[in-house]
């Protein structure tokens, strides 16, 4: 088969393909075959990380609460002779838990004042202490100090001494006898159904003095429907206390209460407004004394 390959070419073993060979022209000296140096990539030698060094960090202690937290605040009660009254006034005062504790502290006042035909341990018995005592304790509110005045008689305030030795002799009295904070933002005033009346008649009249009116199952004094509008007037808008008003859907005073509503509304004056199914009693008042105290210790 080798004869048979055209000149030029070499015959390949049988069977297998034939590569063409080339003859260098003459006078040029073929190049030499390449010679290829292999790359071995270098050799890199781990070097460990250094172990890293704990560092211990104590933990963060947890303050443990105040036993005295747990033990309850304390009810007191008063009674006030004045010079202008014949007969004394009694009162009942609310101090948090850890009073005695920490005698520099200074606390919030909130004024309570109960309904016709009872006194001044209707607050006390709806709970308002216990639940004081738990929102403490707790943490949802800060102390703060009450003040659960008697009125004796049931008249309106032109004939009820009521109003006028509350603000002149028995708040003075307990701010000279308790470590209450006198400031307005720090202080407030609210009543259930009678007490109601007197905390919006005080709260407007008195406006300097109190920072929160609250009126549960509120009926407007007879005599002062003329007057709020001259209170209402004298307080820069940008004074107006806070004000929360409700009532039950069944309440034989509901007209009442919706119309001084209405006219909080007609004067654009912000007010919290909530109508609750219930009745006037105690039932109803008991059920949100924890929503009323929180209402007045919002922001102290």
């Amino acid at each position: 088969m080798a004869a048979c390959a055209p000149a030029g070419e070499t015959a390949a073993p049988s069977g297998g393909p034939v590569y063409p060979t080339f003859t260098a022209p003459p006078g040029v000296t073929p190049s030499p075959t390449p010679t290829h140096t292999a790359i071995i990539p270098p050799t890199f030698t781990p070097v460990p990380s250094p172990t890293p060094t704990a560092t211990l960090v104590p933990p963060t202690a947890t303050p443990t609460p105040e036993a005295c937290l747990f033990a309850g605040g304390q009810i007191t009660q008063h009674t006030l002779r004045t010079a202008t009254d014949p007969l004394p006034w009694e009162f009942r005062v609310y101090t948090p838990p850890c009073y005695n504790e920490h005698p520099d502290a200074r606390y919030p006042l909130l004024i309570l004042i109960h309904g016709s035909t009872f006194n001044d341990s209707q607050w006390d018995n709806l709970g308002a202490d216990e639940t004081a005592d738990t929102l403490i304790a707790s943490g949802k509110v800060s102390p703060f100090i009450i003040l659960m005045p008697r009125d004796r008689v049931w008249n309106e305030p032109t004939e009820d001494p009521f109003g006028e030795a509350l603000i002149a002799s028995i708040i003075p009295w307990v701010d000279q006898n308790y470590r209450t904070l006198t400031d307005r933002p720090h202080r407030a005033i609210g009543g259930l159904s009678r007490g109601a009346s007197w905390a919006v008649h005080l709260g407007f009249k008195y406006w300097q003095s109190f920072g929160a009116i609250g009126g549960h199952s509120l009926p407007v004094f007879l005599t002062d429907p003329p007057r709020l509008s001259v209170w209402l007037d004298a307080i820069p808008a940008d004074q107006l206390p806070r004000i929360y008003l409700d009532i039950g859907d069944k309440d034989y005073l509901l007209t009442n209460a919706l119309e001084f509503e209405a006219m909080l509304t007609a004067r654009n004056i912000p007010h919290e407004w909530h109508l609750y199914t219930g009745r006037h009693e105690e039932a109803y008042w008991n059920a949100h004394v924890e929503e009323y105290l929180r209402w007045y210790a919002a922001g102290w």
